[in-house]
């Protein structure tokens, strides 16, 4: 029945629609700023002056499993340490109501088809990294989220959105699982799913809200589902568009009362517009995409499609909370709600993930949102040059563990970082 209702929604739509050098050792100081405007404060985000408050970020060298050996840049009085090395796609991060820290891994771009869930297990205190890793599920299109509602745990493949049920200390599903949604999984390449092919997944309110994105760079869609935000009830009935415009917001999360997401913008504009961003995401929103988009805090209309047919609902959207430099590529982001250090309290921590094209020196770094459209350096270092052999690793996904600590994953080696007090 959810399938077909996802049919017919495309259909309405489409009816309606007329090794490695190492670094030179050096400390840089960052200054901390009010990170949140006071139009937000009653978005569920606390806020706190931390404006006098400075930051020194300090190198710790790096060892990975493979050999590798590089530099990163921390926050001054903690450590990191590789906490799990699979030398695959490790992407975004959960706990699950037992404690336990899952993930997804999409495998590598061979075969797109081997993806898995994973469980992180037994956790060595002394050497501060996970002595097993255990598959939890496998043969995943994609996987690139999961999340844990009530009695279930969800995973978001590129085409479709499962749910099993799952109990305490469960090392895999005990059911076959459920299918509540599908997705367009086709576009650019059917082997790989197409432009866009992760799916994000948010909880909230007793609601389930799924991120989607488009099928290419830019263009006029053809299936409704592409470059939203879904809204719909945890067994995945009574589906409703959310938010539009959308071009692929792979961070997805509730902060309090306020949905927010990261945005890529698109390319083959120019070398530094349009900016991807950090934004608030409202119910029944327009946010640009593919006829409008945002630079240095304006507006713009996309030339592309000035003369292009539109749907009532495209307006001009509402700027960004925060512009990246254009191909920064923000991915996951963690609020880090009464963390222990000042420093760091109640701040909103992005991913970069960076550009393909590695010569842009654009993100590869794990950045602080800010007031007045800025944001700072909090983990560097991981690109050095412009060549790929320059680039040490890709943040993706970003998780809180306690008032002390965080977990980050790089995508390009497969490492889970552990940054600690």
């Amino acid at each position: 029945m959810t399938r077909f209702f996802f049919v017919l929604l495309v259909c309405l739509s489409c009816n309606n629609r007329s090794e490695e050098k190492l670094p030179s050792k050096k400390d840089s100081i960052l200054e901390n700023q009010i990170f949140w405007k006071d139009s937000i404060v009653n978005t569920g985000i606390d806020t706190i002056n931390t404006a006098s408050i400075k930051i020194r970020l300090q190198q710790h060298l790096v060892q990975l499993p493979d050999g590798k050996s590089f530099y990163l840049n921390i926050p001054e009085g903690y450590q990191i340490n590789v906490a799990a090395g699979l030398q695959k796609r490790l992407r975004f991060l959960a706990k699950s109501p037992d404690g336990r820290l899952f993930a997804t891994d999409m495998y590598d771009r061979s075969d797109n088809h081997k993806g898995r869930v994973i469980i992180f297990e037994n956790w060595n205190e002394k050497e501060k990294r996970f002595l097993n890793v255990i598959t939890y599920l496998d043969k995943l299109h994609n996987p690139n989220q999961v999340a844990f509602y009530k009695n279930y745990i969800y995973i978001a493949e590129t085409g479709r959105l499962r749910r099993y049920k799952y109990a305490n200390g469960d090392l895999q599903p005990k059911d076959s699982g459920q299918t509540i949604a599908v997705f367009p999984d086709h576009g650019l390449s059917y082997k790989y799913g197409g432009w866009h092919l992760t799916r994000s997944i948010s909880f909230k309110n007793d609601k389930l809200y799924v991120a989607v994105g488009s099928s290419c760079n830019a263009c006029i869609e053809k299936e409704a589902l592409r470059a939203t935000v879904l809204e719909m009830n945890p067994d995945g009935t009574d589906v409703q568009f959310y938010a539009r415009g959308l071009r692929n917001s792979v961070g997805l999360k509730w902060i309090g009362n306020q949905l927010w997401a990261t945005g890529m913008g698109r390319d083959l504009i120019g070398p530094d517009k349009p900016e991807d961003v950090f934004q608030q995401v409202d119910r029944n929103g327009f946010y640009g995409w593919p006829f409008y988009f945002q630079y240095q805090q304006n507006i713009f209309s996309d030339e592309q499609f000035k003369d292009s047919a539109r749907a009532e609902w495209v307006k001009e959207p509402p700027k960004a909370f925060l512009g990246f430099k254009a191909h920064s590529a923000p991915l996951g982001f963690e609020y880090l709600k009464n963390f222990d250090d000042v420093r760091l309290k109640n701040s909103v921590f992005v991913c970069l993930h960076g550009s393909t094209s590695v010569w842009r020196q654009r993100g590869n770094a794990i950045v602080r949102v800010e007031a007045n459209n800025n944001y700072t350096e909090i983990v560097s270092g991981f690109l050095t040059g412009k060549t790929d052999a320059d680039r040490h690793g890709r943040p993706c996904d970003i998780l809180m563990n306690n008032d002390h600590s965080f977990f980050f994953t790089d995508d390009l080696n497969g490492v889970l970082y552990y940054v600690f007090k």
